[in-house]
C-alpha cells in the first residue's frame, strides 16, 4: 500500500512539473528600428558634404560628383564646389547652383544641368557620413558631412593644389627676382597644366608675355607633380619633369586664387605667374577627369618614368 502510494505521489508529481514547464512561454520583445529622421532632412543637415574621392569604389563614375570637392543639398537644389579657385566663398561656400534633386525612401533622385539624371541609393554610415550608390554603373561614393562654419577649405584647397594649377588656361610669368643664379628657367614666360593622362601634362613657352593665348608657342613638354614639404602645410615642391632634359624643382606657394610663387632652390630664384583664362568646372567636358583613376596612376607612372629614364 505504501509503495503503491509512493508511485502514486511520483507520476502526479510528474504530471504537475510536465504541465508547468509545458505553460512557461518566453516571449522576447522584437524591436524593429525606425528611421528617426527623413532621408530628405538628412542631406540638408549638413551645409557641406566632402566628397571622398579616393575612396570611391567600382569601375564606372557619375561625373558631377567625380569632378566635385564638395556637394550640397539646399531645399531641393543641388550645390556643388567644382573649382578651388574661390572655394569657400563661391556661392556663399557651397559652390555653383547645378541642379536639383528629390528623395523617396532611401532613394536621391539628381537630375544635373549637364550629367542628366542620377537615382542613387543613400546608405548612411555614421552620424555624418554616407555612401551613394549608383546600380547602373556600380560605383558608391562617400560623403562626409559638414556645417560651413567649421569646414577648412584650406585644407581642400592645398590638399589638391594639382587641380588648382589646371584651373587656368596658362599661367604667365610676372615678375622675377634680381637676386639669384641666371638660369634656363629665366627664359621661359608661360606654364600650362593639363589634367593627368593628357599625355604630356604640362607645356612651357619662351614667347613674350602679353601674347594672346591662343598665339602662344611651347618649346617644351613634360610632366608635373607637386608634392608636401615636411612641416609646412602651406608650401608644396613642384616637379617639372622635362622629357629628355631633365628635371627642374621649385617650392610653390600660393599668393592668391590667380598668383602663384615658385622659388628655385638650384639658383635662388623667385618667380611669380599669374594665371590666364579661367576654366570654370561646371560640366563633365571641360571638368577635372577621372579623379579617382588619376590618383591611383600618378605616383606609379611617375616613379616608373624616373626607373626608365
Amino acid at each position: 500500500m505504501k509503495t503503491l502510494k509512493l508511485l502514486s505521489v511520483l507520476i502526479l508529481g510528474s504530471m504537475l512539473f510536465t504541465s508547468c514547464v509545458a505553460e512557461v512561454v518566453i516571449e522576447e520583445d522584437v524591436f524593429i528600428e525606425e528611421p528617426t529622421i527623413s532621408l530628405y532632412d538628412l542631406l540638408g543637415d549638413y551645409e557641406i558634404w566632402y566628397v571622398d574621392i579616393e575612396r570611391t569604389q567600382g569601375n564606372g563614375e557619375i561625373p558631377f560628383l567625380q569632378k566635385a570637392f564638395t556637394v550640397s543639398f539646399r531645399g531641393g537644389t543641388f550645390y556643388a564646389n567644382n573649382n578651388l579657385v574661390g572655394i569657400g566663398d563661391n556661392g556663399g561656400g557651397f559652390g555653383l547652383d547645378v541642379g536639383y534633386y528629390d528623395t523617396f525612401r532611401m532613394e536621391v533622385d539628381i537630375t544635373h544641368d549637364i550629367d542628366g539624371r542620377y537615382e542613387l541609393v543613400v546608405s548612411q554610415l555614421s552620424s555624418n557620413e554616407i555612401e551613394l550608390y549608383d546600380r547602373v554603373s556600380n560605383t558608391r561614393y562617400y560623403l562626409i558631412g559638414h556645417q560651413r562654419s567649421t569646414f577648412d577649405y584650406d585644407r581642400v584647397f592645398y590638399d589638391n593644389i594639382h587641380y588648382f594649377l589646371q584651373e587656368y588656361e596658362v599661367w604667365e610669368k610676372v615678375y622675377t627676382s634680381e637676386y639669384g643664379v641666371l638660369n634656363e628657367f629665366d627664359e621661359e614666360n608661360y606654364l600650362q597644366f593639363l589634367y593627368y593622362g593628357a599625355g604630356d601634362n604640362f607645356n612651357s613657352s619662351q614667347d613674350a608675355v602679353g601674347i594672346p593665348i591662343d598665339d602662344i608657342y611651347y618649346d617644351y613638354t613634360g610632366y608635373y607633380e607637386v608634392n608636401d614639404i615636411a612641416n609646412n602645410f602651406y608650401r608644396k615642391i613642384l616637379t617639372l619633369d622635362y622629357d629628355y632634359l631633365g628635371n627642374e624643382y621649385f617650392e610653390l606657394s600660393v599668393i592668391n586664387d590667380s598668383k602663384i610663387e615658385l622659388y628655385h632652390p638650384n639658383s635662388g630664384t623667385v618667380y611669380h605667374f599669374k594665371g590666364r583664362g579661367h576654366l570654370l568646372f561646371k560640366n563633365s567636358t571641360t571638368g577635372k577627369k577621372i579623379q579617382n583613376e588619376t590618383k591611383r596612376l600618378k605616383k606609379a607612372d611617375f616613379k616608373l618614368r624616373k626607373l626608365v629614364k
